[in-house]
């Protein structure tokens, strides 16, 4: 089975950062399109974001736009999720996932996913 870790969630106060990392086993960050995710208590898993097999395009939801950004780096098989200016409102497992589809949205366009991590702000 392939396998991605998530790593860096934490607790942080409102307006702060946090950077999470996603590692993949194998060469899945260097010849797939990686997403990220997140879900909060009561809701559906959320669409965040996208990054291309090349890391040169990525596509973000409105509502993270400014304020979050996503990269990767397919020498080290990893792919990062910086997120800037959190309030409570963002606080939920924040997952990464992997596909072979271009201009995947959608949590059943993705082969690959990682445990999730969880990330809480406070106010």
């Amino acid at each position: 089975q392939v396998q991605l870790v998530e790593s860096g969630g934490g607790l942080v106060q409102a307006g702060g950062s946090l950077r999470l990392s996603c590692a993949a086993s194998g060469r899945i960050c260097s010849r797939y399109v990686v997403g990220w995710f997140r879900q909060a208590p009561g809701k559906e898993r959320e669409f965040l974001g996208r990054i291309t097999v090349s890391g040169v395009g990525t596509y973000y939801t409105d509502s993270v736009k400014d304020r979050f950004t996503i990269s990767r780096d397919n020498a080290k098989n990893s792919a990062f999720l910086q997120m800037n200016s959190l309030n409570p409102e963002d606080t939920a497992v924040y997952y990464c996932a992997a596909g072979g589809t271009s201009f995947a949205n959608h949590p059943d366009e993705y082969d690959y996913w990682g445990q999730g991590t969880q990330v809480t702000v406070s106010s």
